[in-house]
């Protein structure tokens, strides 16, 4: 279905920079997001401004007053409200045509069978947990027409300049990729389908207090740059479809 006259306007930008083959494409692929805190939450964010049309949120917490310093949707009206409803409601005063599916569930071995990554065109792995990120790398990875796209550690970083993109073999320096592939070589091995991640090669500053602190100048780059991902794969799909 071709952009609607309330679309062209809204997204007009996004098409001009873009392409309206691949903003095409966007509005109809589907995406879903695991974590929508600093990282994922601007990631989602960006997906949606940029025309994404159909985004599947998934995260267990409510916004703390923690999360206002970098959060998308993190207010201080909303603290103590589930994240993935308080976004939802967000995204969607954004692009009102879009479908947004907030799920308020945790990706774990205990949840992992109600998620079919079958239905998902564009996976984003922006989840904290060492042991969830690795089986949803090793899900996602299973399903052959889904696209997997994974941050690693923003935290206790400061500068935005130094987010790199590479394939998972190729970061380097970061502690969440050693230690994520150290559980998969341990839980069946390093799966043979490589993808893209976003991370930082600057070492991470001290934590204060022994806190694991975030900046928002970061973890919305990182975000971005994850959002990125998924618009240029968009376009080489366009490219190819025009050849």
């Amino acid at each position: 279905m071709p952009l609607c006259q309330e679309d062209e306007g809204a997204l007009s930008r996004a098409v001009a920079a873009a392409g309206r083959d691949a903003i095409e494409l966007l509005r109809r692929a589907r995406i879903a997001v695991f974590g929508v805190g600093g990282v994922g939450g601007w990631c989602a964010e960006t997906l949606v401004r940029t025309g994404a049309g159909d985004v599947t949120i998934v995260d267990p917490d409510k916004v703390c007053k923690s999360n206002v310093n970098r959060q998308a949707m993190a207010t201080m009206p909303a603290v103590g409200s589930p994240k993935v409803e308080v976004f939802a409601e967000r995204l969607a005063a954004i692009n009102p045509s879009a479908a947004i599916r907030p799920v308020r569930e945790r990706y774990c071995a205990d949840t992992a069978s109600s998620f079919d990554f079958a239905d998902f065109d564009y996976v984003i792995d922006a989840i904290d947990s060492l042991e969830d990120k690795a089986l949803l790398v090793r899900s996602a990875l299973a399903s052959p027409g889904t696209v997997l796209f994974s941050s690693m550690g923003a935290a206790l970083r400061l500068d935005p300049l130094r987010v790199r993109i590479s394939s998972f073999r190729k970061v380097q320096g970061d502690a969440l990729a050693r230690a994520l592939r150290g559980r998969l070589k341990r839980s069946g091995g390093i799966p043979e389908r490589d993808f893209d991640c976003v991370w930082s090669d600057e070492r991470p500053v001290p934590a204060e207090g022994g806190v694991r602190g975030s900046l928002m100048q970061v973890v919305a780059v990182f975000g971005c740059a994850l959002a990125s991902l998924v618009v240029g794969d968009l376009r080489r799909k366009a490219a190819e479809m025009r050849a």
